[in-house]
């Protein structure tokens, strides 16, 4: 018997018995009491509208158009007989894009994606009523690919309200606002499909909602509104195949929406937060070995010594479950947490340790170190002669997109014909140790280097891509 076949009968044998039952029953019950059902009385409720919600949201959204100008190089640039007879071979052409944007401040601010604007040499904004203004941009930030605008108006102009509760949840009616395809100003809805989407790639502060309304090239940096006519999120990307819509949406939430406006509005820096721990998921094996009915939270692998989540009792093996009473399950969830809070303001991390629930206030800080790196151009007879190599800090990786826990001197950048490059030196490369000597920062390799000068063969470990090799250079 096919599967279908057994399928069918299954249906029809679950149909059949409940009439066998009845015609078993010594007495019938009786019929159900109809249910009254009554005419609906006005057109409000025929007709379910989104138009209030929309009158209050859309004047909001604006278009925003970046122009940019790029060198194209033709194969042939640089061979003097070629360009001799047809001229220059590196030719700039013009490329304009097209996003959305949103309007947080009266006084003409405006957030947007950050890949809408990036490179762009002239931003213009259009509302929606078809005012156009020239913007000026205050704050990209690639790593949460959010920018802000300023433009002025004559008057103040509406604002779309931030959703300060933040009380969305997954099934809840929302609506996208933006400007897709450059067909003018456009609202499609849909609902929350999920929320703290972190497994992504989209980001570095991967903590999207998910929506199914209809989200499409040119709707980047528009408005994700929910029924109370609030922002809840920026939309910022889709999955798709086909390069149109496939029902799956990601916006920023605006808690991130919020602390980046903030930052560009108070000295145009984002100074994030750093909790100084190295969290895992907890896999069901794991959960199974610390006592857990369940996989949950995150489990701290390392803490960063002195940091502020050792300042504030946090240990190895905790599972932190909830951050400010939002539950996390990765690493990728607490980093976004943490990041919301500004410098000296404090989260409360949920800790489960030995069976007992615990809270713990952490201060938020800044990662120790240099965000732009301590640097050294390598000099004298050595084979790093054309090196520039940074010391490895918790601030320099957080930036660069670095293990944040990894420490001591990387290659950052390798001049070219240099004995560096002659050697096969490469940025990213990190020095362990030179003649014998352990290298851990810059202080360790300018004295190994002023110790062996004069040395014609040099023994040199580096890390290459997670790969360790030896080698013994000749000068």
């Amino acid at each position: 018997m096919s599967r279908i076949a057994v399928l069918a009968l299954s249906a029809a044998s679950l149909i059949a018995a409940p009439a066998c039952s009845q015609e078993a029953s010594p007495r019938a019950e009786p019929d159900p009491a109809p249910v009254e059902r009554v005419a609906p009385q006005s057109q409000a409720q025929v007709q379910l509208s989104f138009a209030p919600v929309v009158r209050q949201a859309a004047p909001a959204v604006v278009n925003v158009y970046s122009r940019r100008v790029i060198s194209q190089r033709s194969p042939f640039a640089g061979d003097p007989m070629f360009e001799r007879f047809f001229g220059p071979q590196v030719r700039e052409r013009e490329v304009q894009s097209l996003g959305s944007g949103v309007i947080v401040d009266p006084s003409g601010v405006i957030v947007t994606n950050n890949h809408v604007v990036e490179g762009a040499q002239d931003l213009r904004v259009v509302l929606s009523d078809r005012r156009e203004y020239e913007a000026e941009l205050l704050l990209a930030d690639e790593r949460t690919d959010l920018a802000v605008l300023q433009i002025r108006a004559e008057e103040d102009l509406p604002v779309l309200a931030y959703d300060e509760d933040g009380a969305s949840e997954v099934g809840d009616l929302v609506l996208a606002i933006g400007n897709p395809f450059g067909v003018g100003q456009t609202v499609t809805s849909g609902i929350v499909s999920a929320l703290a989407r972190t497994d992504v790639g989209i980001t570095d502060y991967a903590f999207f909602i998910q929506t199914d309304a209809a989200v499409n090239p040119g709707n980047s940096g528009g408005a994700l509104v929910d029924m109370d006519g609030e922002l809840i999120g920026v939309n910022t990307a889709i999955f798709s195949r086909s390069g149109g819509s496939n029902g799956i949406g990601f916006a920023v939430p605006v808690e991130m929406v919020r602390t980046v406006v903030a930052a560009a509005l108070q000295d145009g820096e984002i100074i994030r937060p750093w909790l100084g721990a190295r969290l895992q998921p907890v896999t069901n094996d794991l959960a199974q070995s610390i006592g857990l009915d369940r996989p949950r939270g995150a489990i701290v692998a390392e803490i960063w010594p002195g940091g502020p989540a050792e300042d504030a009792g946090l240990e190895r093996g905790d599972v932190v479950v909830a951050v400010d009473g939002v539950e996390i399950n990765n690493e990728a969830g607490a980093r976004f947490r943490f990041a919301t809070r500004t410098i000296g303001e404090t989260a409360d991390l949920t800790v489960l340790r030995d069976g007992e629930r615990l809270t713990l206030t952490v201060e938020a800080e800044p990662a120790p170190g240099v965000a732009e790196g301590e640097k050294l151009d390598v000099r004298g007879r050595n084979p790093f002669q054309g090196a520039e190599v940074v010391e490895l800090s918790p601030a320099f990786n957080e930036e660069n997109g670095l293990d944040a826990f990894q420490t001591g001197v990387l290659i950052f950048s390798v001049n070219r014909r240099s004995p560096a490059d002659y050697f096969g030196f490469q940025p990213g490369d990190r020095i362990i140790a030179v003649d014998g000597s352990d290298v851990s920062s810059l202080e360790d390799l300018e004295a190994v280097l002023e110790a062996s000068d004069g040395i014609r063969r040099w023994p040199v470990e580096i890390e290459r891509r997670g790969e360790r090799f030896s080698r013994v250079l000749s000068l």
